[in-house]
C-alpha cells in the first residue's frame, strides 16, 4: 500500500517572484519619476512658448513704432532746398477744418515756401471744388499778407481739374492764375443747405416739442416749419458772404475781371473760356511755370503734410464740434 502524505506531512507553500518582465524599470517609484520628466518637459515647452510670444511680440511692437515713426517723419518732413528753385504747395479736396485742406496747414506751408531764400518763387496747386467760406478766407489773406512781407517772390497758382468757389476764393489772391483748357473754374456762390422733414412728421403723426429760450433759437430746426422770417435772416447772411467772396476777387483780379451779368451767379466755366472772362491768366501746369514763368526748373513741395497724431486729434475734434454745430441746425455755410 503506497504511502499517502498528510497535510501535516506537506512542506509549507512559499510564493515565488514573479518573472519581470522584459525592459520593465527595476528602480522603485519608477512611475512617480517618470511623471516628474514629463511635467519638467511640459513647464519647458511652456517657458519657451511663452519666451517667443514675449519675442513676437515685442518685435510687433518695434516694427510697428518703426512704421509710425516713417509715417510721422514723412508727414513732417521738411523740404530740402537744392539752391535755387520753385516752392510748391498743394491745396487738394474740399476746403475745411477737418481735412487736409486747412487754413492752418495751408497757411503753415506758404510761410515756409516763402520764407526759404533759395525760393524763386512760389505754385499754389489748387484742385478743390470749394468747402469752407472761413478757411478759403483765411488763406487768402495769408497770402495776401506774405505778397506784401516778399514782394520780390510772386505767387502763381496752377489750377488742376477744378478750382470752383471757395477754392477760387483762395486763388484771387494770386499773382497770376494758370489753367487748363479743359479745367473748371468759377462758381462765386454761396449756398446754405438743410433739409425739413415736418410733412413727414405730419403724415407720420409725430409732434415736435422743442422749447427755446430765444424767438429764434430754433433757427433752421430742421423739424420745425419753416418761416418768412427765417429766410429772409438766411438769405441776408448769404448776401453778406456772397458779397464778401465778390470783394475778394475784385480785390485780386483788378482790371482784368471782364465782368457780365452771369459772372458773379454761381456759374463756373472751363479753363478757356475763364481766361476771356479774366478769371485766369494764361494755360499751363506746375513745370511750365516752374520753367518758362519763374525760371526755376527744380521744384521742391513745401506742402504740409498731417501725421497720424495729428489726424486722429483733428478728427476727434471734428467729430465733437460737429455734433455740437449739428445739435443747432441740419445743414451749413459752404462756398460751393
Amino acid at each position: 500500500m503506497a504511502d499517502q502524505h498528510t497535510p501535516e506531512s506537506q512542506p509549507p507553500f512559499e510564493p515565488q517572484p514573479r518573472p519581470r518582465a522584459s525592459g520593465a524599470p527595476s528602480e522603485p517609484n519608477w512611475e512617480r519619476a517618470a511623471l516628474e520628466r514629463i511635467a519638467l518637459a511640459a513647464i519647458n515647452e511652456q517657458r519657451a512658448a511663452r519666451r517667443w510670444k514675449i519675442f513676437f511680440r515685442f518685435a510687433f511692437l518695434a516694427a510697428l513704432l518703426l512704421i509710425v515713426v516713417g509715417i510721422f517723419s514723412a508727414s513732417h518732413e521738411k523740404a530740402v532746398a537744392t539752391g535755387r528753385h520753385t516752392a510748391l504747395v498743394s491745396l487738394e479736396g474740399e476746403i475745411a477744418s477737418d481735412t487736409n485742406a486747412n487754413a492752418k496747414d495751408i497757411d503753415r506751408s506758404l510761410r515756409r515756401a516763402f520764407a526759404d531764400t533759395d525760393s524763386a518763387g512760389v505754385i499754389l496747386y489748387i484742385n478743390s471744388p470749394g468747402g469752407s467760406p472761413v478757411q478759403a478766407g483765411i488763406i487768402n489773406s495769408e497770402i495776401h499778407r506774405l505778397r506784401k512781407k516778399y514782394p520780390a517772390k510772386p505767387l502763381y497758382v496752377v489750377v488742376g481739374d477744378m478750382c470752383a468757389s471757395g477754392g477760387y476764393y483762395v486763388a484771387a489772391a494770386a499773382d497770376k492764375i494758370y489753367v487748363d483748357r479743359a479745367s473748371i473754374v468759377g462758381s462765386i456762390g454761396v449756398l446754405m443747405d438743410g433739409f425739413g422733414f415736418t410733412g413727414l412728421m405730419d403724415k407720420l403723426g409725430i409732434q415736435r416739442r422743442l422749447h427755446t429760450s430765444g424767438v429764434n433759437k430754433g433757427f433752421f430746426d430742421p423739424f420745425s416749419p419753416d418761416t418768412p422770417t427765417m429766410d429772409a435772416h438766411a438769405q441776408e447772411m448769404l448776401d453778406q458772404i456772397h458779397q464778401q467772396f465778390i470783394d475778394a476777387v475784385k480785390q485780386g483780379r483788378g482790371k482784368r475781371l471782364h465782368e457780365t451779368p452771369d459772372l458773379f451767379s454761381g456759374l463756373f466755366w472751363t479753363g478757356e473760356k475763364s481766361i476771356e472772362l479774366g478769371l485766369a491768366d494764361g494755360y499751363g501746369d506746375t513745370g511750365y511755370v516752374a520753367r518758362e514763368v519763374i525760371k526755376a526748373p527744380d521744384i521742391v513741395d513745401y506742402t504740409e503734410k498731417e501725421g497720424i497724431t495729428d489726424r486722429l486729434a483733428r478728427k476727434f475734434g471734428a467729430a465733437v464740434g460737429a455734433g455740437a454745430v449739428h445739435a443747432l441746425v441740419l445743414g451749413g455755410w459752404k462756398i460751393q
